[in-house]
């Protein structure tokens, strides 16, 4: 293998950069040329690929989004638009790529490789939703952003003796939600992956003011509904005045965390290291600090599971 190229698809997420730079910088070392594809699929299919060199990715390692772009693409989910994309691969002579994404761009990933091209997955978005690892490329940074911010609005909740709803992301998983609540101490805690419900919530709350607390922070995954809708519930069944706050894409962006920058240059350097091996249709991720590698396949097959002692802890400590 002589070359390969690099895309980031889906949902940008900090970190992605320094995912990108250690894909370059691995391969370049290794004596392979490296193609940057930009705006994800529909740049291949379009086109927009470009030779990068060292420099190219120089100075990027601190910032959040991605040089290379992303965008969604409907024409790759259909056979004439792989087959472009196949040919736009063969015009600039790549024999491997890496995509940096979810588990979207990972269904991309698994198309190509079933038509015969070496395809490497590394996961990145906020969500931490991807089975087969720890940690998501950009999770950790997204959480120190939230935790920021309720820091910031608990102080306003208390000083108003208020309950405050904070909507965060996570599309249908609740790990943000559920490790910035633990962070942050926050009263409930409504995710997907739990049971709790708006009465669960009263209750707390209540319970709280029966002990002298007026001001509570109530975190909501976005998979779970809007943070305007709990408060509606709320206000139906008790008349509690509450404020709505949603963090929305504050939480994609920023400089990525020491850990995604880590993360992402490990996991971006792995991804080289399987494609010279002649490896496809693997996605590479981490479990117990040490870096694996799974079929994509199975890892879309699977379903992500969430930490059910964090749950559990979340609730014996907000008592």
């Amino acid at each position: 293998m002589k070359k390969i190229g690099v895309l980031t698809s889906g949902g940008d997420s900090p970190g992605m950069n320094a995912a990108v730079r250690a894909v370059v910088r691995k391969a370049i070392f290794h004596g392979l040329e490296v193609y940057g594809i930009y705006q994800g699929y529909k740049g291949l299919i379009d086109g927009h690929i470009e030779k990068l060199e060292v420099g190219s990715v120089g100075d990027i390692i601190h910032r959040g989004g991605t040089i290379l772009y992303t965008a969604r693409c409907e024409e790759f989910k259909t056979e004439e638009g792989r087959a472009i994309a196949i040919k736009q691969l063969e015009k600039f002579g790549i024999e491997g790529l890496v995509v940096i994404g979810g588990d979207g761009s990972f269904q991309g990933a698994v198309k190509l490789t079933e038509l015969g091209f070496p395809t490497i997955g590394v996961p990145g978005t906020i969500d931490n939703d991807i089975p087969g690892t720890d940690w998501t490329i950009g999770f950790d940074t997204a959480l120190n952003t939230v935790i920021d911010a309720i820091d910031k609005i608990r102080d306003t909740a208390t000083s108003h003796e208020r309950q405050f709803i904070i909507e965060v992301m996570g599309r249908n998983a609740g790990d943000i939600a559920l490790w910035s609540g633990v962070a942050d101490g926050a009263e409930s805690i409504l995710i997907p992956e739990d049971t709790s419900t708006i009465d669960d919530v009263v209750n707390r709350i209540e319970q709280g003011k029966q002990r002298g607390k007026e001001h509570s922070i109530i975190i909501v995954a976005e998979g779970v509904g809007t943070a305007s809708d709990v408060a509606a519930a709320i206000k139906e069944k008790t008349d509690i005045d509450t404020r709505v706050t949603v963090l929305g894409h504050i939480q994609r962006g920023g400089s990525p965390t020491a850990l995604d920058r880590v993360l992402a240059s490990r996991l971006g350097a792995k991804a080289v290291e399987l494609l010279i091996e002649g490896q496809q249709g693997r996605m590479v991720g981490i479990q117990e600090n040490k870096i694996v590698h799974h079929d994509i396949l199975d890892v879309l097959t699977k379903k992500h599971e969430i930490c059910k002692d964090m749950i559990s802890l979340a609730k014996e400590l907000s008592i």
